[in-house]
Parts: structure tokens; C-alpha cells; sequence
């Protein structure tokens, strides 16, 4: 699912949110989220606002 995920972010089919669901729902890991967006998953979900 990893691969996937990575394509369609790079493709801009899914967004930054759409990968922190991903992480959500068990689709991928906080380490892959980092490997797609570059971005920490922990530092992310605390600053964003829902």
C-alpha cells in the first residue's frame, strides 16, 4: 500500500491530509507518511487544526 500511496501523492492525487489519514487508518506508517512527505507525522498532527 506504501507504493501507492507514495504515487498518487506524488501524481497530486492525494494531498498531506490525505496521507495522515492514511497513517489513520492503518494504511501506512508514521515512517512511511515521512518518506512520502518528507514531513514528521508527529509534528504535523499536533499543529494542524481539524
Amino acid at each position: 500500500m506504501f507504493q501507492q500511496f507514495k504515487d498518487w501523492y506524488e501524481m497530486g492525487l492525494f494531498t498531506v491530509q490525505d496521507e495522515r489519514n492514511g497513517v489513520l487508518t492503518g494504511w501506512i506508517t508514521k515512517d512511511e507518511y515521512k518518506q512520502i512527505t518528507g514531513q514528521d507525522y508527529d509534528t504535523v498532527a499536533q499543529t494542524q487544526v481539524v
